[in-house]
């Protein structure tokens, strides 16, 4: 196949890797100086100690990659969240006809955006389990080797089974699920654990789950958005590698004592020492940021449904002032304490 890569970052090259090193071909669309280093030394993945390294086409802009009236049959978007209607304006102008697209992006109402424009017959939404780490602009190292990806067609009944085969066959463990919205919804929560108190306060997740008052804040935040779902008759589904069933039962269900070091070692296995994206992004002095695709998103639908989330409208709100430049970071720099006291004001003030 001919597959276009729109976004090669962790992700997109981890997947565009893997399909090039299948034997398909494969085009990069990567900002420099990422470009220049792939184009100069290839691109390398390693797992398990053991590492490949591929040299797929690349290009910096979506429009080089459309310059010589290429057609391809499959395009990955795997541009951040944030950065989704620049990427729907690119592929309107250069590509307003596309080969089935397959959305990489964490968060809520991501595949929408692109149904809008495109219609959902050309859509599968997918979500990858397998945490990166990209070492350098050219080489991609996988932190965990139990997880994969997973697809599901916005399109209710149709048939994926080529796309889960064109992935596995490539190395990356893949299911199927039926109900994209189940999917979408089950991983974001799991990108929710300790990623917006992480970013406000500027610690790993696992001093989060270590002090109980942000614990209960964590839980309090888990359990909003469980209550959307079933609000909205979204269900929980497991995930390569990671049971979201389970974990939904414990929060629901099980006292403190005993969901507290379970979401711990979910946090700890998950990301390992890696800081979580909310977190990079503002460290970053990015002004943008995903939590509104993932507390802001459970806020609004909540909103919607008549179900109150005043813990992700507050994790929601700070995270976005501190990107803006509203709230001061060394306000919450450390201080779980402030915090906490910050979340309370929003009950029953929104």
């Amino acid at each position: 196949m001919n597959i276009l890569v729109f976004g090669a970052g962790s992700v997109g090259g981890y997947l565009g890797a893997h399909l090039a090193n299948a034997g398909h071909q494969v085009t990069l669309v990567a900002r420099d100086p990422a470009a220049t280093a792939i184009q100069e030394h290839g691109l390398r993945v390693t797992e398990n100690g053991q590492s490949f390294v591929v040299n797929p086409a690349v290009v910096t802009s979506l429009r080089l990659a459309f310059s010589d009236d290429t057609k391809y049959d499959l395009i990955l978007v795997c541009v951040k969240s944030y950065d989704v209607e620049f990427a729907i304006n690119e592929l309107v102008a250069f590509c307003p006809s596309p080969p089935p697209l397959i959305t990489l992006q964490n968060g809520i109402g991501i595949e929408e955006l692109f149904v809008k424009e495109f219609g959902e017959e050309k859509v599968i939404a997918a979500s990858l389990t397998t945490p990166l780490n990209r070492e350098t602009n050219q080489t991609i190292v996988v932190q965990r080797s139990d997880r994969g990806l997973a697809l599901a067609p916005v399109k209710a009944g149709r048939r994926i089974t080529p796309l889960v085969d064109l992935f596995q066959n490539a190395g990356i463990t893949t299911i199927a699920i039926k109900k994209y919205q189940d999917m979408k919804w089950s991983k974001a929560m799991l990108n929710m654990i300790g990623n917006a108190t992480s970013a406000i306060l500027n610690r790993h997740p696992k001093v989060i789950y270590e002090y109980g008052p942000t614990f209960r804040v964590e839980k309090a935040m888990l359990r909003e958005m469980l209550k959307v779902m079933d609000k909205k008759k979204i269900k929980p589904v497991d995930l390569p590698g990671v049971s979201t069933k389970q974990l939904v039962f414990a929060i629901k269900r099980l006292p403190n004592a005993i969901v507290q070091p379970i979401l711990g070692r979910v946090v700890s296995s998950g990301r390992g020492e890696k800081m979580p994206s909310f977190h990079i992004d503002l460290t970053a002095r990015k002004e943008k940021n995903e939590v509104r695709y993932h507390n802001g998103a459970v806020a609004e639908a909540g909103r919607l449904v008549g179900v109150e989330t005043p813990v992700n409208i507050a994790l929601n709100d700070i995270v976005l002032k501190l990107a803006k430049g509203e709230l001061d970071f060394e306000t919450f720099n450390g201080n779980i304490k402030q915090l906490v006291v910050e979340v309370r004001k929003y009950y029953g003030s929104k």
